[in-house]
Order: structure tokens, then C-alpha cells, then sequence
């Protein structure tokens, strides 16, 4: 649950409501927020990020410490909501074949810049989650680091479009925020830790403009919801990753900080098998 000012001014923001979305609305929202906000979102994350570092969450969990997708070399590899797709180029360079898939054309513009400075040349595909462009059982496995997932607003359809372009036995690993985050204000401070809202209430966090178009679209799932979901598509959930936060780490990401890092989770990281 996070947006940064400038885009908020190019898209003309003027307040939060919520509100149900459907998909054609969060994709429409989504398309033009992260176009608006690719250039000042990399100014801001893009060292953490990397341009060939796999990165989970602000907790700093990377993939070459924590190993959740096992051996990558040889294999297929899809990364869902790719951004600028430094993760794409860590596992390139490990001998994966990636693909790497986002909504955001402003975005993908970070990804192609990074190939061409890199020299890692991994293709990148401008879709929607929703109805991914590949044929079923293209790959052994698909992951994502807080991309797509949060944003669109059919997730069961979503987990089914995954489950299909994977191979049998492929795994799904995606991260997102924790649900339990929603029960409280979007702060890193110690307004941050007070309850104020339902855990229960999947309406999404929408910001919108003065004639109530939303600009900015993430939906809200509970724990069981993710299960439910992932079941229905043909997964198997085999482990949940709670990253904790990391002793000496004082770098604040919008609403993840110290503060609350060190009370309750803040990222939720799902590892299942078709």
C-alpha cells in the first residue's frame, strides 16, 4: 500500500476510497501509475534493487541467500510483474531461460535500458497477468517479487493462468505484503503499530482523481484467501516465508521500517507446486 507524490500530481489524485474495482478498472489504473511513476520509482529503489540482483522484499531477502526456487540453470523461467526485471537477469546469468512480463510499458523501459548495460538480454513482454500470452507448459517455473499479484483484481484467475503456462511439478513463488499490514495505517512510524482497520475487509486501496477514476489500484486477500485461490488453480502450497527483519537493516521502504519490521511481518512469500 504505497504511492509516491509525483505520480499522485501527473495523474491527478485528489483523495483514497474504497471502493470495489474490477479488472478492466486496475488495469487501466495500474497501466498509468507505474508509467507515472517508473523514473522517480527507480531514482528512489533502484540501488536496493539492482539491475542483476534478486531481491524478495524491503527485508532484504535475496534469492542467493535464501534459495527458494532451487536450481535454475537450464530451466524455464517465468517472472510475473517484472518491473525492470532485475531479478529476470540474476537468473540469466545463472543459466536460466527468462522470460520476464509486465503491464507497465514505463517500467519495461527501465528493463530494456538495464539489457542493454548489462548485456543480459532477457526478453521482456508487455501483458496483463490476467491472460498471459504463452502458450501452456511453457515453463518450469514462475516467480515474482511484489509484482502483479497485489494489483489485479481477479488473483484466482491470475493463479489459474500461472498454473497453466507451467509444466506438471512446475513451482509458483511470489511475494507480496503481508496481509495482516492492512490492519494498519500505511506508516513506518509508531503510528504505523496502532490497529485501525478489518483484516476482513478485502475492499481494495484505491486512490482517485476529482472525477473519482481510480489512479492507483491494490487489492486486499487474507492468508486463507491466497490458500483458497492457489488451491482452485491445481497448486500445492509447500511452505509460507515470513522474512524477519535483518539485524543492522535501517533502510525504510514507504511503509516497512525497523519499527515494524521487528514486531510483524511485512512480506508474505508463497512457495507452491503445480
Amino acid at each position: 500500500m504505497t504511492s509516491e507524490t509525483s505520480a499522485e500530481a501527473v495523474l491527478g489524485a485528489t483523495g483514497v476510497a474504497r471502493v470495489a474495482v474490477d479488472s478492466a478498472a486496475s488495469v487501466a489504473a495500474n497501466i498509468a501509475w507505474w508509467d507515472a511513476d517508473a523514473d522517480d520509482y527507480h531514482a528512489e529503489h533502484g540501488e536496493f534493487l539492482g539491475v542483476t540482483d534478486f531481491m524478495w522484499c524491503p527485508e532484504s531477502l535475496r534469492e542467493e541467500d535464501a534459495n527458494l526456487l532451487g536450481e535454475v540453470s537450464g530451466r524455464d523461467v517465468l517472472e510475473v510483474g517484472c518491473g525492470s526485471a532485475s531479478c529476470a537477469r540474476w537468473l540469466r546469468e545463472r543459466g536460466a531461460n527468462v522470460v520476464g512480463i509486465d503491464l507497465s510499458a514505463g517500467m519495461l523501459r527501465y528493463g530494456r535500458a538495464a539489457n542493454t548495460a548489462t548485456g543480459i538480454d532477457v526478453p521482456l513482454v508487455r501483458g496483463n497477468a490476467e491472460r498471459l500470452p504463452f502458450r501452456a507448459g511453457s515453463f518450469d517455473l514462475a516467480c515474482s517479487a511484489f509484482g502483479a499479484v497485489p494489483f489485479v483484481a481477479d488473483v484466482a484467475g491470475t493463479f489459474a493462468e500461472v498454473a497453466r503456462v507451467l509444466r506438471p511439478g512446475g513451482t509458483w513463488t511470489f511475494a507480496v505484503t503481508h496481509p495482516m499490514r492492512w490492519i494498519f495505517p500505511d506508516d513506518p512510524g509508531p503510528d504505523g503499530l496502532v490497529v485501525t482497520g478489518s483484516y476482513f475487509d478485502r475492499t481494495p486501496y484505491v486512490e482517485v482523481d476529482a472525477d473519482g477514476v481510480p489512479t492507483y489500484v491494490e487489492h486486499h486477500r487474507t492468508l486463507g484467501d491466497y490458500v483458497r485461490a492457489l488451491h482452485a488453480a491445481g497448486f500445492t502450497l509447500f511452505d509460507l516465508v515470513e522474512p524477519e527483519w535483518p539485524e543492522g537493516h535501517t533502510q525504510e521502504w514507504g511503509q516497512w521500517s525497523p519499527l515494524r519490521g521487528e514486531r510483524f511481518p511485512g512480506t508474505a512469500i508463497f512457495r507452491c507446486r503445480r
